[in-house]
């Protein structure tokens, strides 16, 4: 990836430069899915958490679970959830422009004082279009866009994920070095600065030359 590609993943459409990762152990929760799909989720989050070097843990201290997903058909089915609204400010005006703009997924994020991300809501409404993802899949794709705080277009136009010739959809390389680099201890845990994409790309041009 040269300089512009990663710049352009953490810069927002309002032209700011935004980035951050998480500092405490994730703890993930999953709600309103089978035991199967929760393994599948969880098994997500493991992977890409051995993939950034980062820790998970069986609690959070102050929260209790720190990333939240929650599955459901019809978005006004947030405001029935007890003590969300205390967790996401100004859920009932979030919800109302989810529903009037068509969306079927949303991630909210909360951060330290020092930037880095205390926690996340995942909110996945299973339209048709979500359903047809296999849970695997869809898993994974929803990781990879929590584990890093992405610019608000990253993924707009091209997921983060590709398929293998074999049908195998997997991370695309190119966002896995990212994020590895971008948990590198050397690097910080938020940035506002876009300089901070440049030392993203050294670390990504030091990778590959020692690969070669």
């Amino acid at each position: 990836m040269i300089d512009a590609d990663v710049t352009d993943l953490f810069t927002c459409a309002d032209g700011s430069y935004r980035f951050a990762r998480w500092s405490r152990p994730i703890v993930p929760v999953v709600f309103g899915v089978e035991d199967q799909t929760l393994a599948v989720v969880k098994g997500a989050c493991e992977a890409m958490v051995a993939l950034a070097g980062h820790h998970m843990a069986e609690t959070d201290p102050e929260m209790g679970a720190n990333l939240m997903v929650f599955f459901f058909r019809d978005w006004e089915e947030l405001l029935e959830v007890p003590d969300l609204d205390r967790l996401v400010t100004g859920l009932d005006d979030l919800v109302a422009q989810l529903v009037a703009a068509g969306a079927n997924q949303y991630r909210v994020f909360r951060f330290e004082e020092g930037g880095a991300i205390r926690a996340c809501f995942v909110f996945l409404r299973m339209d048709a279009a979500l359903s047809e993802v296999p849970a695997e899949d869809l898993a994974l794709g929803q990781m990879a866009q929590t584990i890093l705080l992405w610019s608000d277009r990253a993924f707009a136009k091209r997921s983060p994920l590709a398929t293998l010739p074999s049908g195998q959809v997997v991370l695309r390389p190119e966002i896995g070095a990212v994020i590895r680099a971008a948990y590198d201890p050397l690097m910080p845990e938020a940035a506002q600065d876009a300089s901070h994409a440049l030392r993203l790309s050294a670390r990504l041009a030091a990778a590959g030359r020692a690969t070669e």
